[in-house]
């Protein structure tokens, strides 16, 4: 039968609801190839939610796989300089001028990636002040280990993610956007989540098992060595990009280049990248499962679920959100 349009007043829109769809998941879990079924079944582009893929020439380390994309118009995938230190203030300002792009092309905005981060922050509603450098404070925190930093950032209110301190260089960003936090607290209320408005969102999380997720892990890991990713970091390297900044991204950027610049064997390069991308994937499900207790819902699907069957249920959940003016 057919179903009416409902009538709409001169001078309002009607806007569909959900007014953002988001796939989340593990590395590996196949999140790209959903998110591009969803697009095109429902008419929608992509928004990278992949902290790394913004960087030009890192392909293979970060999994861009853009064949996968078939068509689909993706946004904030190779939109800054490798070497460059993205951050989560500046994703948000993409992410928001991105998606007022797709809306006025009458599209869906279809959220896809594993940083949780920069997810939970979109679909929060957060609004993230521009934050400079602190060179004064900088340079008082001149010489001070990480131990002595992660401490410094633990006695701060915490506005900010506090758990990224894998190096100096996050630490001393983390601890300078709490300083700023503490000298402009107006605006560290409009970063506040407690007063953000959220996206009327449905979020679809791509489930898989632990031991499925790890061996997919690792044949992915042999596939892109053999893909040439020692040798992708290895040209990074030669045109000039220092090391310690690719080392900063972690993990594939991390190991490979310990390997290209002779800390680590080949062996020890696999071996140790192997083990982190597994405790990636793990931290990644508890930030996923923290969202879901934050306020944000989560519809987990199987991994191997039929992908018609996979669009029909996601295209029964968009019709149970009512439509609004």
């Amino acid at each position: 039968m057919h179903k009416e349009e409902p009538e709409v007043k001169r001078g309002e829109k009607m806007n569909p609801v959900p007014e953002i769809i988001a796939v989340v998941g593990p590395t590996a879990c196949g999140k790209t190839r959903r998110a591009v079924s969803i697009a095109k079944a429902i008419g929608g582009e992509i928004i990278s939610g992949d902290s790394r893929q913004v960087y030009k020439g890192m392909d293979i380390g970060t999994g861009k796989d853009l064949c996968e994309y078939d068509g689909v118009r993706y946004h904030l995938i190779d939109i800054a300089e490798a070497g460059d230190k993205y951050n989560l203030h500046r994703f948000l300002t993409d992410f928001h001028d991105s998606k007022i792009e797709i809306e006025e092309r009458g599209k869906m905005p279809v959220l896809c990636g594993g940083s949780g981060m920069y997810v939970e922050a979109a679909l929060s509603g957060l609004v993230m002040p521009k934050v400079e450098r602190n060179e004064k404070l900088r340079a008082s925190l001149d010489g001070k280990s990480l131990e002595e930093l992660t401490a410094i950032l633990k006695t701060y209110k915490t506005l900010h993610n506090t758990t990224d301190v894998d190096t100096r260089d996050r630490a001393l960003r983390a601890i300078e956007i709490q300083q700023y936090y503490t000298d402009h607290p107006e605006e560290a209320v409009a970063a506040d989540r407690s007063t953000a408005k959220p996206l009327n969102s449905l979020v679809i999380g791509i489930d898989i098992p632990r031991d499925a997720r790890r061996e997919k892990i690792s044949r992915r890991l042999d596939a892109r060595i053999e893909e040439g990713m020692i040798e992708e970091i290895k040209g990074l390297l030669a045109r000039g990009i220092k090391a310690e900044d690719l080392i900063y991204y972690g993990l594939e950027y991390k190991f490979v280049t310990l390997h290209a610049i002779g800390v680590l064997s080949l062996e020890e390069m696999r071996k140790q990248l192997e083990i982190a991308i597994h405790q990636f994937a793990k931290r990644q499900m508890t930030w996923f499962r923290g969202m879901e207790k934050r306020g944000i819902p989560i519809r987990w699907l199987p991994y191997d679920i039929p992908e018609e069957e996979f669009i029909d249920i996601v295209k029964a959940w968009m019709d149970e959100f009512p439509e609004r003016q």
